[in-house]
């Protein structure tokens, strides 16, 4: 289970490409010139308002076996389980069966500070519970079945990571323990739960819990070419956090009753969607230009989701993908909004050339000019260059040949020659050499 935040989509304005199909065939177009470079392998739907106005599958849910996926394909959604469990604590608190305000004492009075943590801090991350899936060796623990005594083993033994209500950290720990609460609350499973309190209320036809299910699929890394089958963590683990499976149609019907009122009231809906300190209860705002969308994205093995509605709009999009290949859910979802609100948009370069290792090891190091005002870090890992510019983040580099390489979604390329490289973005083109 990964650590998730909230997701966010960024506008880029690129040159446009073709006009002559329509946004949906556009769309098509992009998700298959992805998949066949082997840089995305899922499911997507669109919804405006009560119609999916678009819906199609890409690659396999099975590789092994060639089961290609399809709309009723089953994909672990991660984190975006966090909205359902969100939902069932809403419908407890209007059942008064507890108030948001109610302390985690009275259900765990064991765990550090519970006496001043309440249901309200759990649903928006600041309770300071640390995340039991930061540990180094969650890896390893999430392999094999655990008991709700040992996943609190795991829970109390993490330090506070601040006092509660100080501030805001996505915490994985939050959600499991909200799942245990509806258990003792309701005296039925969390998956009864979610079956009766949503799946059957609105009718969703594939949505469940793991594992071994009819059209589930399965998640993939990309081994130079090749697909190869991620490790599997136990679903007895993620619980609240993490534990559904659906499909992207499923989870755009969901959304879209969320905001229609046929799972909470208004006064629910609204302090559920309500942000502060960049969260809000078991949803986040995710904006794109000057639209704000609410939803979540997911992450488990190698499967990522994301799940948006505009409300202005009545708008429900769901990218779920079982094998990305290096590039990003973010990206793909700039470029699928891009296209449905016509913006200008050209396709990323995704092509990739081959170059050996013993190349790409040549222009490791460090790269600066006195006209350029960061550090450039060049570093080969599993056969890919990783760039990192001082004070940001690190990326992949794309190989366009020997020499040039590429970061598609800012637009940069970079030329390498005898202990120099050449920057090239927006116009502009700057001439590091290489620290001695």
């Amino acid at each position: 289970m990964k650590k998730i935040i909230a997701f966010a989509f960024f506008a880029i304005t690129l040159n446009s490409f073709g006009q002559s199909e329509t946004k949906f065939g556009k769309i098509d177009s992009l998700l298959n010139y992805l998949a066949s470079n082997n840089k995305f392998m899922g499911s997507v739907a669109i919804q405006e308002s009560d119609n999916i106005v678009f819906e199609k599958s890409y690659g396999f849910a099975d590789v092994k076996n060639k089961i290609k996926a399809n709309s009723e394909t089953r994909y672990k959604i991660g984190s975006i389980t966090k909205m359902f469990t969100s939902v069932v604590i809403f419908q407890l608190a209007e059942e008064k069966k507890l108030t948001l305000d109610t302390k985690l004492s009275k259900f765990f009075p064991s765990i550090k500070n519970s006496e001043n943590i309440s249901i309200a801090n759990l649903l928006e991350h600041s309770s300071g519970i640390y995340s039991f899936t930061n540990d180094a060796d969650y890896h390893e623990y999430a392999k094999l079945p655990k008991t709700r005594a040992e996943l609190m083993k795991k829970i109390k033994a993490g330090q506070p990571a601040f006092q509660p209500k100080e501030k805001a950290e996505y915490s994985n720990s939050n959600f499991v323990l909200l799942g245990w609460i509806i258990e003792d609350l309701t005296k039925k499973s969390y998956e009864e739960n979610i079956n009766s309190r949503i799946i059957q209320k609105i009718g969703l036809k594939n949505t469940g819990f793991s594992s071994g299910a009819k059209n589930e699929a399965i998640s993939y890394h990309l081994n130079g070419k090749n697909w190869e089958a991620a490790d599997k963590e136990d679903m007895s683990i993620p619980g609240g956090a993490g534990a559904i499976l659906s499909s992207a149609s499923d989870l755009t019907k969901f959304i879209d009753a969320l905001f229609a009122g046929k799972l909470l009231t208004q006064p629910s809906l609204l302090t559920m969607t309500t942000i502060e300190k960049g969260f809000g209860k078991g949803i986040f705002m995710m904006p794109f230009g000057e639209r704000k969308f609410f939803g979540h994205t997911g992450g488990i093995e190698n499967f990522s989701s994301t799940l948006g509605f505009y409300p202005k709009e009545k708008l429900s999009i769901s990218l779920l993908d079982n094998g990305q290949g290096g590039y990003g859910m973010n990206d793909i979802m700039i470029g699928i909004l891009s296209i449905y609100y016509k913006m200008p948009y050209r396709f990323p370069n995704v092509k990739t050339v081959d170059v050996a290792v013993s190349t790409l090891k040549k222009y490791e190091g460090t790269y600066a000019a006195a006209n350029f005002p960061m550090k450039i870090s060049i570093k080969e890992q599993n056969a890919v260059l990783i760039c990192q510019a001082t004070g940001q983040e690190s990326f992949p580099l794309n190989s366009l040949s020997e020499t040039k390489f590429s970061f598609d979604p800012a637009g940069l390329e970079l030329v390498f020659s005898e202990n120099a490289m050449t920057i090239l973005q927006g116009g502009q083109e700057f001439k590091l050499t290489k620290e001695k």
